[in-house]
């Protein structure tokens, strides 16, 4: 585990360390020492905790002006045992939200597993972002799967073409105009 990289080709337009707005700000990361872990398996150190013990993150992208946040995971996203949506809720989801982000695109490729409880959390967010969205792009089938099943889904948009973007490839702005798109076509707005 410890080779899987945050998405780093952009750096160079936003970093949470160095947003003062950012509920990261001042985070500082080494290149060299590997100090966090998953399960006793080291993670890159570009990952950025979140004050839980199977579930980190990195913000690869916030546009204030759009009020939207890409934010990619590694780990076991684990409700049951590590309450990490209240985690997240709490340590990044309610600052952003408090600076008007209500748009969000959630990058689950890296996330192993999901162990659901309740969905009070979830619920809660989808309440702050009224008038905005949270999607989730490339889960891996099992852990959409197991999420649906705790009701996930009425909160957060997966599946179809969101399971299957080839998010990489585009630049911030753009990647946040596709979601938008696919999210108005599913939506009907």
């Amino acid at each position: 585990m410890h080779t899987i990289e945050p998405h780093y080709a952009w750096m160079e337009q936003y970093s949470a360390s160095e947003d003062p707005r950012s509920p990261l700000f001042g985070a500082e990361n080494s290149l060299d020492n590997y100090v966090n872990t998953i399960y006793g398996y080291f993670i890159h150190p570009q990952w950025d905790d979140m004050e839980s013990d199977t579930l980190f993150l990195k913000i690869l992208f916030v546009d204030y002006e759009q009020g939207v946040a890409i934010i990619e995971f590694i780990g076991e996203w684990n409700d049951a045992i590590e309450n990490d949506i209240m985690q997240l809720k709490r340590q990044i989801i309610d600052p952003m939200v408090h600076q008007g982000i209500h748009r969000y695109i959630l990058i689950g490729e890296n996330v192993f597993n999901f162990h659901g409880s309740d969905d009070s959390y979830y619920e809660e967010w989808f309440e702050d972002v009224e008038d905005g969205w949270i999607a989730a792009l490339n889960f891996q089938e099992h852990v959409a799967r197991e999420m649906r099943q705790y009701n996930i889904d009425s909160y957060i948009n997966f599946g179809g073409q969101l399971d299957e973007l080839p998010w990489r490839t585009y630049p911030p702005n753009k990647l946040m105009s596709v979601v938008e798109n696919l999210l108005q076509r599913r939506l009907g707005a």
